[in-house]
C-alpha cells in the first residue's frame, strides 16, 4: 500500500495518488498500452502532428491520443505548437478499440500541479525514485581485476574509502556505519551504492579489524573500571562533553533552521521588474508572499515587491515544504540565482529568510506607496467626450482603482457579465485593458490566464447559482493554492435586488464586489458592493449602453489600449446609437455596416457555450479581424434570426386591452427553445419590426417564465406585483428588469397570462 504525494493517506494497489487529488499531478506515462492509461488524470505528451480535426500527441512511445479542436480553448490554427513540444493534456477516456480521447489543460508547466508522478504500466512513483532499485545492485560494469566500479574515462573514483583507516567504507573511528556521508551535503544514491560495492574480501577484513577494536575496547573498559582516578573530576570531564556535544547539536539546529548566515552580505537588492535581464545571476530580492505552492518537487514562493512578481523555488526534499514558518503575507529576503524555465523567469532559492521590525516595515511601506502611485489613474477622459459618462467620473476612477490595485496586489480578478452582445462588449473591453497590466507585472507566461477570468451569465441577474460556483471557485483555490480571495467585477448586472442572494453570499467571505451598470440600478444594492457605478443610482439622466460605459472604463484603466476600443460603444447598442459613438466608430474605422456585423456575429457566439469566455474567438471579432470571420458569423445570425421571426410571426395572437394592442407568443410552442435565437432577443427583434404607435406591448410566455416588451416606460417589477394580487396562488415574481423577465408557477400558467395582460394595459 502506498501514500499519496499530496495528503499522506493510504493509497491501494501501492499507488502514490488518492483519487481526491488525481487532477492535482501530471503523470509521465512509461507504459506501452492505451488499457494502462487512467481517464480523468493530465499526463505529459509531445506534439506528434496535426489533422484538420485536432491535434495528436504521443504520450510513450505508440500510444498517441487526439486533441480534437472542440476541446480547446481557442482556434486550432492559433495553437503555437510544434511537433516535437511537450504539453499537457488531460485524458477524457480510451475507446474500446484503443483511441485515447484528449481534453485541453490550461496547465502547461509542472509548477501549475502539485505534484509529478511517474507511472510505469500499473506502477506509479515519482521521478526522483526512478531506478533505485537498480542503483541499489552491484554494477554490472565493475572491473574484476581492480574490484573497483568499471568508469570510462581516466579520472579516478573517490570510493569514500579512507586509506589511513582500516577498510571500513571511510567509517571514522567515532562514526560507525555512515559509509563515509557527509551530513552537510547530500550523496547521490548512485554514490552512495559505490561506496557500498566494497570488495568482499575487504568487507570481510573490515569485519576482523572491528572485532578487534571491539575486543581493544572490553579490555580499555576493564583497564577503565580498574582506574581509582577521582570520580568528580570523571564527572566534570563528561559533562564538558556533554556539553560540547549539545553545543554542537545547537550549533547544527541553526544552521538547518535559518539561512541568515547563507545571506551574501555584499549582495544589494534588485527590484523583480529588472529580473528578465538577469539570468543566470546571483541576486537578492526582498518581497511580500503572495502565494505558496507545494509541488511534488520545490516549494515555490510567489513573492512581490514594488516592481513586479516572480516565482521563487526552494528546494529540501522531494514533496516537503520548504521553510514552513513562511506564510503568505509575510516579508522576506531572497538570495538566489535567476533562471528561465520555458520563458518564464523563476528564482532558484539559495537562502530566504523572515524580515522583522523594520525591515518588514520598509518592505511593505514600499509596497503601499508603490500601489498608491499606480492603483490610482490621474484622470478619466470619456470615450467620444461622452458629458454622461463625465458624470460618473468619481466612481469610475474609484472602479479602475480597484481593478489596478487587484492587478499589483496579485490577487484574481473575475468577471462576470451577461451573455448578451452588450454583456460580451463590456467585458472583453475590460479584459483588453487588463491583460497587458498582468502581463506586464507577472514573470510567469500564462499569468494572464490565471489572474483574469471572464465568466459569462446565462440571465443577467448575479443570482445564487453562479454565486455559489464562484465562491466553491475560489475557496478551493484559496485552500489548494493558498491563492488570495478574487476581486469581483459584475458589469451589467447585480445591481437590482434579484441579485441580492448571490452578492450577500460573496460578503460573507469578504471579498470586494465592483458593480458597474448603465440600466436599471437599485439604491438597495449600494451598501451590499464596495463600489456602484450607475447613472441611475447617482441621479444622471443617461442614453447609455453597459459596453459603452465599461468602454470609458477600461480606458481609465490602461489608457495604452484607448484607440482600440473606441468602435465598442458604437457596436454594444441595438438601436438607436448615439451619434457621437457612431462618429467615434467610424474614425476608428469601423463603419456602420462593420458595426452591424460585430454586433451580430458577438451575439451570435454569445449565445453558444453561453458559460464559456471564448477569450480568443471574442479577441478576434472585436480586435483583430480583418472583415472575413465577423462578415461569416453574422449571416449566420440573419439567417438564423429571419427564420424563427417569421415562424413566430405566423404564430402571434393579437389581441386589444383597455386600448393597448398585445401581440402575444407561445415561446415553448412556436419557438426553438435550445437553439439560437434566444428568447429575449427574439421578442426584441419581434417588438422592433411589429410595434405600432405608443400603446403595444409583446408577451412571450412559456411554462413558467415570460417576458414583457412595451412601447411605454412600463415598471417590469410594478407589472410582476399586480400580477400577483390578480393571480394570488401563482407565486409571480420578477426574475430580471432589464429583459422583462417574471417567473411563476407552470400550473397556474393560463391565468398568470391574463393578469399580465391586465397588468400591463393598467400601466400604460
Amino acid at each position: 500500500m502506498g501514500s499519496c504525494i499530496i495528503c499522506g493517506v493510504d493509497v491501494d494497489g501501492g499507488g502514490r495518488i488518492c483519487d481526491p487529488h488525481q487532477e492535482d499531478v501530471v503523470f509521465d506515462f512509461r507504459g506501452d498500452s492505451p488499457d494502462q492509461i487512467a481517464s480523468n488524470r493530465f499526463y505529459r505528451g509531445v506534439v506528434d502532428g496535426y489533422a484538420e480535426f485536432g491535434v495528436f500527441v504521443d504520450l510513450a512511445s505508440g500510444v498517441t491520443g487526439l486533441l480534437h479542436r472542440s476541446e480547446l480553448d481557442q482556434r486550432l490554427d492559433s495553437l503555437d505548437w510544434e511537433p516535437g513540444d511537450e504539453v499537457f493534456v488531460q485524458v477524457k477516456g480510451v475507446r474500446d478499440n484503443g483511441n485515447i480521447d484528449l481534453a485541453w489543460s490550461i496547465r502547461q508547466v509542472d509548477r501549475e500541479f502539485r505534484g509529478v508522478l511517474v507511472q510505469d504500466g500499473d506502477t506509479e512513483y515519482l521521478p526522483e525514485e526512478d531506478g533505485e532499485e537498480d542503483d541499489a545492485e552491484p554494477d554490472a560494469g565493475t572491473n574484476a581485476e581492480s574490484d573497483s566500479p568499471d568508469v570510462s574515462g581516466d579520472e579516478p573514483v573517490d570510493s569514500g574509502v579512507n586509506d589511513d583507516e582500516h577498510g571500513d567504507a571511510g567509517v571514522s573511528d567515532d562514526e560507525h556505519g555512515d559509509a563515509g556521508v557527509n551530513d552537510d551535503e547530500p550523496v547521490a544514491v548512485d554514490e552512495a551504492a559505490e561506496v557500498a560495492e566494497v570488495d568482499e574480501a575487504d568487507r570481510d577484513e573490515a569485519a576482523e579489524a572491528d572485532e578487534a577494536d571491539e575486543a581493544g575496547s572490553d579490555e580499555a573498559a576493564e583497564v577503565d573500571e580498574a582506574d581509582e582516578a577521582d570520580e568528580a573530576d570523571r564527572d566534570e570531564a563528561a559533562e564538558g562533553v556533554t556539553e560540547e556535544d549539545e553545543s554542537a547539536d545547537e550549533t547544527a539546529e541553526d544552521t538547518d533552521e535559518t539561512a541568515e548566515d547563507d545571506l551574501d552580505d555584499d549582495r544589494e537588492r534588485v527590484g523583480i521588474g529588472t529580473l528578465a535581464d538577469a539570468v543566470g545571476d546571483a541576486v537578492r530580492i526582498d518581497g511580500e508572499v503572495v502565494s505558496v505552492r507545494q509541488t511534488g518537487g520545490p516549494t515555490v514562493f510567489e513573492v512581490r515587491d514594488e516592481t513586479g512578481v516572480v516565482d521563487v523555488a526552494a528546494f529540501v526534499e522531494p514533496g516537503v515544504r520548504a521553510y514552513p514558518d513562511v506564510e503568505v503575507g509575510d516579508a522576506v529576503r531572497i538570495d538566489g540565482e535567476v533562471e528561465s524555465h520555458r520563458g518564464d523567469v523563476q528564482v532558484e532559492s539559495e537562502a530566504l529568510v523572515l524580515l522583522e521590525g523594520e525591515e518588514a516595515e520598509a518592505v511593505r511601506r514600499r509596497l503601499a506607496e508603490a500601489l498608491t502611485a499606480e492603483a490610482r489613474p490621474e484622470g478619466l477622459q470619456p470615450l467620444a467626450g461622452d458629458e454622461v459618462v463625465a458624470e460618473l467620473a468619481d466612481g469610475l476612477l474609484d472602479a479602475a482603482e480597484a481593478i489596478r490595485r487587484a492587478v499589483l496586489e496579485s490577487r484574481p480578478i473575475v468577471v462576470r457579465h451577461p451573455a448578451t452582445a452588450d454583456g460580451y462588449v463590456a467585458g472583453a473591453a475590460v479584459e483588453r485593458a487588463v491583460l497587458p497590466l498582468i502581463r506586464e507585472e507577472h514573470a510567469k507566461s500564462d499569468a494572464e490566464y490565471h489572474y483574469f477570468t471572464r465568466r459569462p451569465l446565462d440571465d443577467p441577474v448575479y443570482g445564487m447559482d453562479a454565486a455559489t460556483n464562484d465562491a466553491t471557485r475560489m475557496l478551493q483555490d484559496r485552500d489548494r493554492h493558498d491563492e488570495q480571495l478574487p476581486l469581483f467585477l459584475l458589469v451589467g448586472t447585480g445591481s437590482t435586488v434579484e441579485s441580492a442572494d448571490g452578492i450577500d453570499l460573496l460578503s460573507v467571505y469578504g471579498v470586494d464586489a465592483v458593480v458597474v451598470d448603465a440600466e436599471v440600478a437599485d439604491p438597495e444594492t449600494r451598501e451590499a458592493v464596495d463600489t456602484l457605478v450607475s447613472p441611475e443610482i447617482d441621479g444622471v439622466d443617461a442614453d447609455l449602453s453597459t459596453g459603452a460605459l465599461v468602454a470609458s472604463l477600461a480606458s481609465a484603466v490602461n489608457d495604452e489600449v484607448r484607440d482600440g476600443l473606441r468602435h465598442l460603444p458604437a457596436v454594444s447598442y441595438w438601436e438607436e446609437t448615439p451619434d457621437r459613438y457612431v462618429e467615434l466608430a467610424r474614425n476608428g474605422g469601423y463603419d456602420a455596416e462593420r458595426v452591424a456585423e460585430l454586433r451580430e456575429a458577438v451575439a451570435l457566439e454569445a449565445y453558444y457555450q453561453s458559460y464559456q469566455d471564448k477569450r480568443e474567438l471574442v479577441a478576434d471579432l472585436l480586435f483583430e479581424d480583418g472583415g472575413n470571420l465577423a462578415a461569416h458569423v453574422s449571416e449566420q445570425f440573419r439567417e438564423k434570426l429571419e427564420t424563427e421571426v417569421e415562424t413566430a410571426t405566423e404564430n402571434v395572437v393579437t389581441e386589444a386591452v383597455d386600448g393597448v394592442e398585445f401581440a402575444v407568443l407561445d415561446t415553448d410552442g412556436y419557438t426553438h427553445r435550445y437553439d439560437f435565437p434566444p428568447t429575449p432577443l427574439l421578442l426584441d427583434d419581434l417588438h422592433r419590426r411589429n410595434a405600432n404607435g405608443e400603446a403595444y406591448a409583446t408577451v412571450g410566455i412559456g411554462t413558467d417564465e415570460l417576458y414583457v416588451r412595451t412601447t411605454a416606460d412600463v415598471s417590469v417589477r410594478g407589472v410582476a406585483e399586480r400580477a400577483a394580487e390578480l393571480a394570488p396562488g401563482a407565486d409571480v415574481a420578477t426574475a430580471g428588469l432589464r429583459e422583462g423577465k417574471i417567473e411563476f408557477l407552470s400550473g397556474e400558467r393560463d391565468a398568470v397570462e391574463d393578469a399580465v395582460v391586465a397588468a400591463v394595459a393598467e400601466s400604460f
